[in-house]
């Protein structure tokens, strides 16, 4: 990790956007991904029978911590679904709230709305919160694909 962000460091000055959003950051991946392909290609050493390698695996598990959520793309997502108008912002508050467990027609009962114009609200509030948030800067299609 070190040795990556020092060569992002000495590249950036020479570093021209192409015009796509995040350049910086797509650079960064590049340049993190093939470190990690010299890395691996270096580094072929011993085999390990599949064992210990589950049982490493399970080690690694049990002390990874999750990382923690970015406050400033927290803070742009709440100010985007404060801006949604109150019917696709009541069926996406339910969507999120139901968590999965509850089917679209119950979640359309519960705020009062039939199946159709639940379905129809949470998609208008999802194209809503895309365009709100790539006016801010956050380009979801490229993070999603």
């Amino acid at each position: 990790m070190q040795e990556t962000l020092l060569r992002i460091w000495q590249v950036v000055p020479r570093f021209t956007p192409d015009g796509r959003p995040n350049g910086l950051l797509r650079l960064a991946l590049r340049i993190a991904r093939n470190r990690a392909i010299d890395e691996t290609r270096r580094g072929r050493g011993e085999l390990v029978d599949l064992e210990t390698l589950e049982r490493a695996l399970e080690e690694a598990a049990e002390h990874a911590a999750p990382a923690p959520p970015d406050p400033l793309l927290r803070r742009v997502i709440d100010e985007c679904r404060e801006r949604l108008p109150p019917q696709p912002a009541r069926a996406l508050t339910a969507r999120l709230e139901g968590d999965g467990t509850q089917p679209d027609r119950a979640l359309a009962m519960g705020v009062g709305m039939r199946l159709n114009t639940f379905l129809q609200n949470v998609s208008r509030a999802r194209r809503l919160l895309l365009a709100c948030l790539e006016a801010h800067g956050v380009s979801v299609k490229e993070a999603l694909g």
